[in-house]
């Protein structure tokens, strides 16, 4: 199972907010590019960022921190927040960005995403952001009626490279991860899906693990790590995976 640390992006900084509250934000560190680089000493081969601004802006606000970490890093990203159209897209891999997460476009221009798909194949995640098992958008400030299995199942046949499945209810409160969420998902689909939200332990990543044979292919690690409450080296061990040299 893959690991990915966050690092959410608000006002060039990396903070961590709880349940997806812009007024909930802690920053833990203003260099982003100095953050990626100590994921990468910790032995992450990924990073999972996001333009918390973009989110909710829909456009990218937060570009010179993404250049930054993405031209500083050794690691593969995936971006999101603020993707709204195939330019943007293309502007983000001629950078290097390794996979882009499209959420609020999901739900709004599914056909745009199918089209991405076909452009960047392999590169294009969906990131369903969900509170009481029903999509939220624009940067969760906004709770839609579908439910968070229907609009993935809507992208089985669309070549979507992985679906990352975020409980606002628990993201950045290290409260524990709702596996039983995410495993359900994960049976539902044929797509890889990527857990977040309340990843808090050692416990936790072993939970998500025992759910591999159902597709769950990996977990986002945020807060634990900052605050120091997770040992990278324990959490690689967990997840199965080797630390990246």
């Amino acid at each position: 199972m893959i690991l990915y640390p966050a690092i959410d992006l608000k006002d060039g900084a990396c903070v961590r907010l709880r349940r997806g509250d812009m007024e909930q934000a802690t920053v833990f560190n203003r260099d982003p590019a100095a953050q990626a680089a100590m994921f990468a000493n910790a032995g992450f081969a990924w990073l999972h960022v996001v333009d918390l601004d973009g989110a909710f802006a829909g456009r990218p606000v937060n570009g010179d921190a993404v250049r930054a970490i993405v031209t500083a890093s050794s690691n593969s990203v995936q971006l999101g927040g603020g993707i709204r159209d195939m330019q943007t897209m293309q502007d983000w891999i001629d950078l290097g960005v390794a996979r882009l997460i499209l959420g609020t476009l999901a739900l709004r221009d599914p056909d745009v995403v199918r089209l991405a798909c076909c452009e960047f194949p392999g590169r294009i995640a969906v990131g369903i952001d969900a509170r009481d098992g029903f999509v939220a958008v624009e940067g969760w400030a906004k709770r839609s009626t579908i439910t968070a299995i229907d609009l993935a199942r809507s992208f089985e046949d669309a070549g979507v490279a992985a679906i990352i499945h975020t409980d606002i209810e628990r993201d950045g409160l290290m409260t524990g991860v709702n596996v039983a969420a995410t495993a359900a998902l994960a049976r539902a689909l044929d797509i890889p899906v990527i857990a977040s939200g309340g990843v808090g332990s050692v416990a936790d990543i072993e939970a998500l693990r025992k759910h591999e044979p159902d597709g769950i292919a990996g977990a986002i690690i945020g807060r634990a790590l900052y605050d120091g409450g997770l040992d990278a080296a324990a959490a690689h061990a967990a997840a199965g995976e080797a630390a990246a040299c």
